[in-house]
């Protein structure tokens, strides 16, 4: 209860009866004043989750979204000496530009024993390129680790 015939203005009732007087307003404002409401408050994380999650999404896009350059393996026939020669199909969205593409054999376990990193040249968006790989082991398959058109220095014709 607040106020009242017999209070001075601004002073409470406790429970056993007792008067409390107010707080200054100077000191610690009035009451209901001044507290931003929990609506706001929503609105606000809500606003800033959303940003962050657009954000995030612009990044895997970026990063994950369609490749300018890309391989699919086409085949692969074992070779003597535990090679094994593999086919691709690269595709590029710029064939003016020549792009690498590392292509591996695994072994029976699944582990990789063998790497080689292929240039390919210049020329049509879609190419065909053969290759040899070596093993340490009797290759079983072989697939494309990936593609891109930074290549290495000790990669590229003079």
């Amino acid at each position: 209860m607040t106020g009242g015939p017999d209070l001075p203005s601004g002073e409470t009732v406790t429970a056993e009866g007792g008067a409390v007087p107010a707080r200054p307003a100077d000191r610690y404002g009035t009451a209901g004043k001044g507290k931003p409401s929990k609506r706001w408050r929503r609105w606000l994380f809500v606003a800033v989750a959303l940003v962050v999650s657009g954000a995030i999404g612009w990044i895997y896009y970026l990063n994950l979204g369609q490749t300018p350059i890309e391989a699919e393996r086409v085949g692969f026939e074992e070779r003597p000496g535990d090679a094994m020669q593999v086919t691709l199909n690269v595709t590029r969205d710029d064939d003016s530009k020549p792009g690498v593409c590392v292509v591996r054999v695994r072994d029976k376990s699944g582990a990789e024993s063998g790497r080689r990193e292929v240039l390919v040249p210049a020329g049509a968006g879609h190419s065909r390129v053969n290759t040899v790989v070596k093993s340490i082991g009797a290759p079983v398959t072989a697939d494309v680790f990936g593609c891109s058109y930074s290549i290495p220095r000790y990669l590229s014709t003079p």
